[in-house]
């Protein structure tokens, strides 16, 4: 059971007069501010509390495709420019995303230092 739903639980127990705690008491007990408990209690007298946020299970909308991460390893293969500069020139992308990309393509080593 997650935070959320013990919440819910408790405040449709409280709703309901079946315990005696008071709305801080939950909040206590849940970890959230007391603010949102009211909000919570807000959403289930009103039968619009979702438990399931909204994007879940959804693909980011800046998701790179297969496409596009084989043309920049098949690009950074053909130029002999350090990755900041093909990062720089690449330009579509930040340097992490372009520097995981060809990371996992095994074109970049991985460069820890050593103490």
């Amino acid at each position: 059971m997650t935070k959320k739903e013990e919440a819910v639980e408790l405040i449709n127990k409280k709703i309901n007069k079946q315990t005696f705690l008071s709305y801080k008491e939950i909040a206590e007990l849940t970890g959230y501010h007391p603010k949102y408990i009211l909000k919570l209690k807000k959403e289930i007298i009103d039968g619009t509390i979702k438990l399931v946020h909204g994007n879940k299970n959804r693909e980011p909308i800046n998701k790179m495709d297969e496409k596009e991460r084989q043309y920049i390893v098949s690009l950074y293969k053909r130029s002999n420019a350090s990755i900041k500069r093909f990062c720089k020139f690449y330009g579509r992308r930040s340097y992490s995303c372009v520097y995981n990309v060809l990371k996992d393509a095994g074109l970049i080593e991985n460069t820890e230092k050593v103490k």
